[in-house]
């Protein structure tokens, strides 16, 4: 169990607090506050003291599946300038952006085209888009009085949701409920792909504290990592802006693959897609033949649909199948590989934050491509050299008759 006790020199996030005495105080009332949200049933009671505003929220009624997240969004974007707000301290500790990929500028967005990180930005951007234009020029125009045009702008919703998306925690209450919650201090502790935490925090009824448990010692002064989920390298770009260190095993290269179908007659049918996911090979124990450190369901499908059989190819060996199937990893890879380009280092120096972290991404989608494609070849290698032997045996038993 860990009792917090944060030297805040050793935390790398942009909120940080520095570590003096004129901020000691500052830092014992953050240790008391947890924000969450309200339950469904109490979000009408709940929220006219979070929004310290005059008028009758009764309003909120006429918007359909407002959920408490969604109103913590509003309650945030008000907050964060309200003077008489009693979390006031904690919205001042608070930086001016995130710098998560939901706020890539078109330079970053244009060096990730074509690629998974692109498409996860660009999709979670319109979800949100569509989110504040259904929820605040409405709220803006029917109750300007209330929801104030120039507080609920945009680029403040933007904010209020990067705040959530990277600051949050999940809490277990002590009546066992599970909370999305923004905890100070504990919110800075940072991920690890190897982190001491991988428990969901619990408020102690009895302490009144908020704890802890530790999956592997952490000694004092070091850094406390928390696991913030098993996530890509995407996914934690996108909504907490960073890239983790290490070998992250959730980094995978999505594959849908078009295949031609054909009925039992052999009639040709409409092809049918198939989904497989291809990380990096150096994950994998089994670099042999007819593994190549690749996932065997990929080179089973490819094995079968190349050979025209339904039939499993675990224990069938072609030579000549096997061949086409790393000839076509290699037709779906290469042009992949073609399409992420290159950039020297020397030409990253003056780059802003985002378009450095998408290269950095772009890296790592070359890293493990360039891992399959080497696979590939080295596996065509040895099929030749295998085709080889093949033939000069067969030559040979020929002429022994």
């Amino acid at each position: 169990m860990i009792k917090l006790k944060i030297k805040f020199s050793s935390m790398s996030k942009k909120n940080r607090i520095p570590d003096n005495t004129r901020h000691r105080e500052l830092r014992q009332k953050l240790m008391k506050m947890i924000l969450w949200p309200p339950e469904p049933s109490q979000k009408l009671r709940c929220s006219r003291p979070m929004l310290q505003r005059g008028g009758d929220f009764h309003i909120l009624k006429e918007l359909d599946g407002l959920s408490p997240e969604t109103m913590l969004l509003l309650w945030s974007m008000m907050e964060r300038y309200n003077s008489e707000s009693k979390f006031k301290i904690f919205f001042e500790t608070l930086p001016e952006t995130f710098n998560t990929g939901l706020s890539f500028g078109i330079e970053a967005l244009a060096a990730l085209e074509g690629t998974l990180l692109f498409e996860e930005i660009i999709q979670a951007k319109e979800h949100l888009r569509m989110q504040y234009d259904v929820l605040c020029p409405l709220l803006c125009n029917k109750h300007p009085d209330i929801f104030q045009p120039d507080l609920y702008t945009w680029d403040r919703f933007l904010w209020a949701c990067e705040l959530w998306y990277s600051n949050s925690m999940k809490v277990v209450f002590p009546d066992e409920k599970l909370k999305t919650c923004l905890v100070p201090v504990a919110g800075l502790l940072n991920h690890s792909l190897c982190p001491h935490i991988i428990r969901y925090g619990r408020v102690d009824s009895a302490s009144k504290a908020l704890k802890f448990s530790l999956s592997r010692p952490c000694r004092e002064g070091e850094q406390c990592y928390l696991s913030y989920g098993n996530f890509s390298s995407s996914h934690l770009i996108t909504f907490y802006g960073f890239m983790p260190k290490g070998e992250n095993l959730y980094d995978v290269i999505p594959l849908d693959i078009d295949a031609p179908q054909s009925d039992d007659f052999g009639n040709s049918r409409e092809s049918e897609w198939t989904a497989h996911m291809v990380r990096g090979t150096w994950f994998s124990s089994n670099h042999e033949l007819f593994n190549y450190g690749l996932p065997p369901p990929l080179l089973n499908y490819l094995r079968a649909t190349l050979n025209g059989s339904k039939l499993p190819m675990e224990t069938f060996v072609d030579t000549e199948n096997e061949m086409a199937v790393l000839e076509t990893l290699c037709s779906i890879f290469d042009p992949m590989l073609e399409g992420l380009g290159v950039l020297e280092n020397d030409q990253r120096a003056n780059l802003g934050w985002d378009v450095k972290l998408a290269l950095d991404f772009k890296d790592l989608q070359r890293r493990i491509i360039s891992s399959v494609l080497a696979s590939c070849s080295a596996g065509l290698e040895t099929l030749q050299r295998l085709g080889l032997k093949e033939s000069m045996n067969a030559a040979a038993t020929t002429e022994d008759s």
